[in-house]
């Protein structure tokens, strides 16, 4: 019976999607451990995995990181990059690390997959292949690799074709790497040196390529080309959360049905503190539309919305995107990569409201394929969510692009798809011991 480990950040959106692989790796007969927060042990047992525990001075609680890291919530774009960086994937590094040691030691696993920005592994790529077993890189973020085709990630810049792109590309990138984002990459080499390793030979949000594979979930129809692309980098589709196994519907559930066109707003799980930045000017700008509203506020009591609701919107803390979604004509979210992606797989449309974290670029992403409007704010008014919500419901244009890519999506299985680069990736490793 194959042994894996799972290895993730402690935010949901990181482990839901990980949760799913473990489920299907399980069903196969695999044995699977997940090292996350404590928090999660019983969702991690509920799929059939064994939980492990992160000690405590790698775990958090994403639901509350503003206000558990001062200066964070002022920042925004590279400077937030920066700061997550440094305080949230950096200083965790060498405590994950203890934490794979202990389990290395203790348990022959025979593959490990590990959210990319789980930098607890570059100890191990760093270190000797031969001592370690394969390690796959999962990105929970839109492909962040540097390339001479695409501008560094962070801002959102699309992609410019010819020759003046790539010289805006490598200008660009010798900027972000040597000025805007060296503070971060200074961390992580002060880091690994203060462990006694030497510095990272890439750059920081490229050392996913460090690892054995790079899985990739989504399709490359909602990625930006890459001739330079390594060749261990893979996509295999998106991988959804769970799906919702114990919905109750509500008691207006039935209003869905009344004719008018459904607009789901989110924004996601993390970036949900402040509902004022999204949700309300949603519902103020819907409010004289002639449609249903529906909004999640993500787990935070729905009290936290403070203007009074019409007569056509509904809320709910959570309702379960495989649920939700077949219903839905837009979705309006900060910009969230999974969340974008369940509704693209859905065939919804969306507009994209987000600045923070990754959200800038998969919202890049949603303008450059054209499933949806990115209105380049996390911050919109009323009045720009209302255009971009008639926009894409009156232009048929962005339902039928958002439908080429749900057929792009149908055409994978993720988790059979990451099952086989990890047989792929220990075949490999075992090969040259059994000829040996």
């Amino acid at each position: 019976m194959p042994e894996i480990l799972i290895a993730t950040c402690p935010p949901v959106g990181h482990l839901s999607p990980l949760l799913n692989v473990a489920r299907g790796l399980v069903a196969r007969g695999d044995r699977v451990t997940v090292l996350t927060s404590a928090r999660h042990a019983d969702k991690i047992r509920a799929v059939g995995a064994e939980p492990r525990p992160l000690p405590h001075a790698a775990d958090y609680d994403d639901s509350t990181l503003d206000a558990d890291l001062p200066g964070r919530a002022a920042t925004a774009g590279l400077a937030r990059i920066n700061f997550d960086i440094e305080s949230i994937f950096v200083r965790p590094l060498p405590h994950q690390f203890s934490a794979l040691q202990e389990l290395l030691v203790t348990d022959r696993f025979d593959a490990v997959i590990a959210d990319a920005l789980f930098l607890g592994t570059l100890p191990l790529l760093l270190g000797d292949p031969a001592k370690r077993p394969p390690i796959l890189s999962y990105s929970t973020t839109p492909l962040f690799l540097t390339s001479r085709d695409t501008a560094p990630a962070g801002p959102g810049i699309a992609p410019m074709p010819g020759m003046i792109g790539r010289l805006r590309n490598r200008v660009l990138a010798r900027a972000t790497q040597s000025v805007l984002l060296r503070p971060g990459q200074r961390a992580a080499d002060r880091m690994l040196e203060a462990m006694g390793l030497p510095e990272l030979p890439v750059f920081i949000l490229d050392s996913a390529v460090l690892a054995d594979r790079v899985i990739v979930p989504t399709v490359p129809e909602f990625e930006y080309r890459r001739s330079d692309l390594p060749s261990h980098v893979r996509f295999v589709g998106p991988v959804s959360p769970l799906p919702g196994s114990d919905f109750v519907a509500p008691p207006w559930w039935g209003e869905l049905n009344a004719g008018r066109p459904v607009v789901h707003v989110t924004q996601g799980t993390i970036d949900n503190a402040d509902l004022t930045r999204l949700i309300e000017p949603t519902i103020e700008a819907l409010a004289d539309e002639d449609v249903t509203v529906v909004a999640t506020t993500g787990g935070r009591p729905i009290s936290q919305i403070r203007i009074p609701l019409p007569a056509n919107t509904f809320v709910a803390k959570y309702v379960p995107h495989d649920v939700l979604l077949p219903m839905v004509d837009v979705m309006v979210t900060n910009g969230g990569y999974g969340a974008v992606q369940r509704a693209l797989s859905d065939g919804v449309p969306v507009v994209a409201a987000g600045h923070t974290e990754d959200k800038p670029e998969v919202a890049a992403r949603v303008r450059h394929f054209g499933v949806g409007i990115d209105l380049r704010t996390g911050t919109p008014t009323p009045t720009q969510v209302r255009r971009a919500v008639r926009k894409v419901l009156h232009e048929p244009g962005f339902r039928t692009k958002a439908g080429w890519l749900r057929s792009a999506y149908a055409a994978y299985d993720s988790v059979a798809e990451i099952a086989k680069l990890v047989d792929e990736a220990v075949a490999q490793r075992t090969q040259p011991l059994q000829s040996a």
